[in-house]
């Protein structure tokens, strides 16, 4: 009697709960596993491009920029160090995962304090050197020389280069040109000190040195994302602003 009862079919009953086909089992664990954060293959891990995107909240938004300045100190040495040798590889690869703004503001910030303090110092000391008897007094011009040359240049250029690049096709990044840009400006730091020997010979030699590697890490990286002979031309002129750059710092602050 109690086997032809155990037999019955109970899904009808009050409170019975059917039992979970495969299909759904296996539509609970993805769902379980897309809240512990696993990636299925319908749901891609986001790229750079997509979350700079998801990020954006707006020109005038402080949060929009935040991802830009997200690098440590390491990351940040790493890219100083990469900026002093030209032919060490591509940078743009050194930074496609995490291009930052450090270099555009601070290392361009550094630059102007240490031109405008530098340059008045390289004048006293050129004054010693040559034993005048004229006064010497701290030109505050500097400073303002220093800062509309070294941000307009940090800026425009590489904005210039980007809608170029647009205009003809190429596939270029802002973010990434001022990357690239603002860290090859960190040369002209050290150069800056050694200008202050008071030799004018001296003084020639270190700038061009600077101007030609500052040049050639510009160049070099430049070439590695521009296709076709017809933009060459954008290369040369790349390389002799940076020339241009650093012959401009040689005798406007260092004279």
């Amino acid at each position: 009697m109690e086997d032809s009862y155990t037999g019955l079919p109970t899904s009808h009953l009050l409170g019975s709960v059917p039992a979970a086909t495969n299909d759904e089992n296996n539509t609970a664990k993805q769902e379980g596993d897309r809240g512990r954060g696993y990636h299925t293959l319908d749901n891609p891990p986001e790229t750079f491009e997509q979350q700079s995107a998801n990020n954006w909240r707006g020109v005038f938004s402080v949060s929009s920029y935040t991802q830009y300045f997200n690098v440590d100190t390491d990351v940040v040495i790493f890219r100083l160090i990469s900026s002093f040798n030209p032919y060490g590889g591509d940078f743009f690869s050194k930074i496609d995962a995490n291009p930052d703004l450090y270099g555009l503001i601070w290392v361009s910030t550094t630059l102007v304090f240490v031109l405008a303090a530098l340059g008045n110092l390289a004048t006293y000391l050129m004054q010693k050197h040559t034993g005048t008897s004229t006064s010497w007094s701290f030109d505050v011009g500097y400073m303002n020389v220093a800062a509309c040359a070294i941000y307009g240049y940090a800026i425009v250029v590489p904005l210039a280069y980007y809608f170029f690049l647009q205009y003809m096709g190429s596939n270029a990044s802002l973010i990434r040109f001022w990357c690239m840009w603002g860290y090859s400006l960190s040369i002209f730091i050290i150069s800056s000190f050694l200008l202050l020997i008071p030799v004018e010979a001296l003084r020639w030699l270190i700038i061009i040195l600077t101007g030609v590697a500052s040049a050639s890490f510009v160049a070099l990286n430049l070439k590695s994302c521009i296709e076709g002979n017809e933009l060459s031309v954008a290369i040369v002129a790349a390389f002799f602003l940076q020339i241009a750059l650093a012959v401009f710092i040689k005798v406007w602050f260092f004279a």
